[in-house]
């Protein structure tokens, strides 16, 4: 079977540590006890001693967080970056230390733009260690005599012995005692347990709670969190009480597995991956392009000094030294407008991922549902609402003793809708009968107004059934024959496909007399009906997902919860099924056919932590871009290996700490904004790679010819800098500016090769008319030699920039400029303002010391006709590039 590096990862703890978990868990108490070597009193001092030297502590190993200055360093050391400081340290070693300064204030305030929004990132392992508890309760052979005398104490109080111990010195082969409320220390393998139910939402994504015991497991279970009875690091313990012999510690624990999982670098997101291949494809001509000029002009101007100094000006000019900013700037504007809304950008690239994401994959429990289990029905045997059946449920719940499950205070919510009963007035409690596994149910018995006493008895449906013999319907009680038991079986099964918990409510009614009540007692009861729960969606779900859809977002499902619970939960939220991948199946396939089935698959359940990160990983592999949003510890390693990652307010610290963004507010819809977000970012982050690419394209294409065609230089370097910076500032109005409604309705994607065939063709457009100015300074104005070259670079200056700065208002939009669409308002006067320097600068006080020259009037009429003329030529070949490659 091929498997995923991730799941191979995996495997070099998990298959071997989950073979021996498969093993101790279908062994017998007495063959654990004789594997690890240990007795029901536990391990001598000595013993766990020398355990410990053997295997260590019992914490997660965990990664060093990166030092603040080496989170700095990595902001400025990405390809485009390391570019650009290159040419500025060239720039400064070859005299243009004002090209080299500005290079560099790009580049570091684009690193400390970033480095400011991300210095928290590094943390989601450290978040691991909160998750133990610090003591756990054990036994120990040679404990001293206080500690004996202390442990005597307890077990003449009915309290378990033990001795109180730090959580990091647990050994494998130590005793433990669970109560209610306990976290488990580490794994651990029960030997004995009673009423024991524990809480393993984080790890399985399961809203209610799991029930343990010590019996063996179905040999057909492969997923060691479904044994019945192991217990994992991490869980915590609801109610009941067990004893249990430690497995795995530390680094060992299926906790641990996570920290891995989850540690080191995160994958290469949609964004890096487009960023660096903009950067590979303006390196590549930038080593065609410079070389070239440099020979060119030194084999015909024969001065190589100037020639190499041009070269570089040329390089530079084609590397868009602004793009760090501007990226960086794009994104920082769409963190801060999802502020606004509430919302946590940890990792501002992920807003970008956020708007090309065309598939999000989501946990079910705690994110789309509400994790908090409700009383949805309570209904007589054939299926009708009761009243009978809700007060009954309630007696029951309300006297129980000890720690009240989840679905007890579910039923206990509705105190309201009884409030007329005045239960504590008319109802006093006589007797309980408690839940034990074998039975799996319980009972109370409550005296009605000082006369009868009333066994009402609540549990597993069969289970109750077992001991009924008689239900009522209509306030009628008629006897339990065949049809009416396969009607309350029919409707237990259909309540079970709509994803509901049933638990049955049975009573009878006993004499007053009766003074102790045991299990006999459960008898001959009356079938009152069933009560049903279930954890509902949250409010904004089901419009979230229709809004996802509506914006070309698929939205798939991975859960640990069954599949039966899920699809109920799809059907609540409007969510298509068309295929279900349970885990077992996501195992055994390889990843080349995962990703094909899980391409058409909605429903991913009884997925582990590792198989819902591998799902992602296939999915991205495909090219998709993938979000993924969930709040468990079990959701932590999909979160980072997610394109973008999402988490919700009330998640585990973390899955918030693994996330890239995290919703404060439970309303879902906020998703929308977020893509709408996205997509505007990107688009506008893709209109500055365009215009700046294409027109450095067509300077230096230009520049190449008049290298060849002049006996001097078509521009001076300082000039090709000044023209450079200006045009870059022209661009800065990029991160305020509108986006056409059509390039926000789809996901948009990374294409290199369109944007490289974009500058092929838009760039020479702007040579074209570079030429004609060339022609126009040479032949019209008379600027044909060496004494009048100030004159012809000052002409090719202005029209230079005027042409590069007009010209973004043709390509940032698939319309037609001005008339379709219009730029934004700061967009407009940025570039007007840019426009109205480069006509001041020959005018200028400063314009000798920078080699200009003032030009004559009737060169600003010819301008206007080359300007013109190049928008609307432009404007054409655009729209027949539009129609044979696309626009994103």
């Amino acid at each position: 079977m091929k498997t995923s590096n991730h799941s191979k990862t995996e495997k070099n703890h998990s298959v071997d540590s989950a073979k021996a978990l498969m093993s101790i868990a279908q062994s017998d108490v007495k063959e654990v006890l004789h594997l690890f070597d240990t007795e029901l009193d536990g391990l001598s001092e000595t013993e766990a001693k020398q355990r410990l030297e053997k295997y260590g502590l019992n914490e997660i190993d965990r990664e060093k967080p990166i030092a603040w200055y080496l989170q700095l360093l990595k902001t400025v050391t990405n390809p485009l970056s390391l570019l650009l400081i290159l040419l500025a340290v060239i720039s400064l070693f070859t005299g243009s230390a004002i090209a080299a300064l500005i290079i560099f204030i790009m580049v570091i305030f684009g690193g400390l733009l970033r480095f400011s929004q991300e210095f928290k990132s590094n943390k989601a392992a450290e978040k691991l260690r909160e998750m133990v508890s610090a003591t756990a309760t054990v036994n120990r052979k040679d404990t001293n005599k206080d500690a004996i005398s202390k442990s005597a104490s307890k077990e003449e109080k009915g309290i378990t012995a033990g001795i109180e111990i730090a959580v990091k010195l647990l050994v494998p082969g130590d005793i433990v005692f669970l109560s209610a409320g306990d976290m488990i220390p580490a794994d651990v393998r029960l030997i004995e347990a009673k009423d024991l139910f524990l809480s393993q939402s984080t790890l399985t994504g399961e809203s209610l709670p799991a029930e343990k015991h010590v019996d063996l497991p179905d040999d057909k279970e492969k997923n060691p969190l479904e044994l019945v009875n192991l217990c994992f690091m991490g869980t915590t313990v609801v109610s009941g009480s067990g004893t249990a012999v430690v497995a795995e510690t530390g680094s060992r624990t299926y906790l641990a597995s996570l920290a891995k999982t989850i540690s080191g670098r995160k994958p290469r997101t949609s964004f890096d991956k487009g960023v660096n291949g903009v950067t590979m494809l303006l390196m590549r001509f930038m080593l065609v392009m410079a070389p070239l000029v440099f020979v060119i002009n030194g084999i015909f101007k024969k001065n190589w000094v100037e020639a190499f100094t041009f070269a570089l000006s040329v390089a530079v000019g084609l590397a868009p030294e602004m793009l760090p900013v501007i990226v960086t700037a794009n994104l920082a504007k769409g963190a801060i407008a999802m502020s606004d809304k509430k919302v946590i950008v940890k990792n501002i690239d992920a807003i970008q991922d956020f708007g090309s994401m065309n598939i999000l994959c989501t946990d079910k429990t705690g994110t789309l549902t509400q994790d908090k289990i409700v009383l949805q029905r309570h209904l007589d045997p054939y299926g009708q609402e009761s009243t009978d059946v809700l007060k009954y449920a309630y007696l029951n719940s309300f006297y129980q003793t000890g720690l009240k499950n989840l679905l007890d205070i579910a039923v206990l919510d509705h105190n309201q809708e009884l409030e007329s009963l005045e239960i504590e007035k008319n109802y006093q409690k006589f007797d309980e009968i408690p839940f034990d596994f074998l039975r799996r149910r319980m009972s109370v018995v409550v005296e009605e107004k000082g006369n009868q006493h009333v066994l009402i008895c609540k549990g597993a449906v069969e289970e109750i059934l077992k001991v009924c013999t008689q239900l009522k319907v209509d306030d009628k009680v008629v006897q339990m024959d065949e049809s009416a038991h396969t009607k309350v079986s029919n409707l237990q099964h259909a309540l079970n496909g709509d994803g509901l918990r049933v638990i049955a409510v049975a009573y009878k009614v006993m004499p007053p007399e009766q003074s102790h009540y045991t299990i006999a007692d459960e008898s001959n009861l009356i079938l009152l009906g069933n009560i049903a729960f279930l954890d509902p969606p949250k409010d904004s779900a089901a419009e979230a997902i229709k809004a996802l859809k509506r914006n070309g977002v698929d939205v798939k499902i991975i859960t640990g919860d069954n599949e039966i619970i899920t699809r109920k939960i799809c059907k609540d939220v409007g969510l298509p099924v068309h295929h279900i991948l349970l885990g077992s199946d996501v195992e055994s396939l390889s990843d080349d056919k995962l990703a094909e089935v899980a391409a058409t698959t909605t429903i991913f359940a009884k997925v582990s932590p590792t198989q819902k990160a591998r799902v992602i990983q296939v999915l991205r592999k495909k090219g998709n871009v993938v979000g993924y949003m969930g709040d468990g510890i079990n959701d932590a390693a999909a979160l980072r290996e997610a394109d973008v990652g999402i988490s919700v307010d009330t998640a585990v610290d973390i899955a918030k700490e693994s996330a890239d963004i995290i919703l404060l507010e439970k309303n879902l819809l906020i998703l929308e904004s977020g893509v709408t977000e996205g997509r505007r970012t990107f688009a506008n982050i893709i209109k500055y790679i365009r215009m700046g690419t294409s027109s450095n394209f067509g300077n230096m294409f230009s520049v190449l010819g008049a290298s060849a065609l002049l006996p001097f230089l078509p521009m001076q370097p300082v000039q090709i800098l000044i023209n450079n910076l200006l045009y870059d500032f022209s661009q800065t109005g990029i991160p305020f500016d509108d986006v056409d409604r059509e390039d926000l309705a789809n996901p948009p994607k990374w294409k290199i090769d369109n944007i490289q065939r974009f500058m092929i063709f838009i760039g020479p457009i702007s040579s074209i008319f570079d030429y004609a100015t060339y022609s126009l300074m040479w032949f019209v104005f008379g600027a044909n030699s060496i004494d009048n070259q100030a004159l012809f670079q000052t002409g090719w200056f202005v029209e230079s920039l005027m042409t590069q700065t007009l010209i973004v208002h043709v390509i940032r939009t698939s319309k037609i400029p001005f008339f379709q669409s219009r730029a934004a308002f700061p967009m407009l006067a940025i570039t007007a303002a840019v426009m109205g320097i480069a006509i001041y600068l020959p005018f200028s006080p400063i314009a000798s010391s920078l080699g200009f020259v003032p030009l004559p009037a009737v060169y600003f009429v010819w301008l206007a006709l080359i300007l013109t003329s190049y928008c609307v030529l432009t404007q054409f070949v655009k729209t027949w590039f539009i129609k044979k490659y696309g626009y994103n």
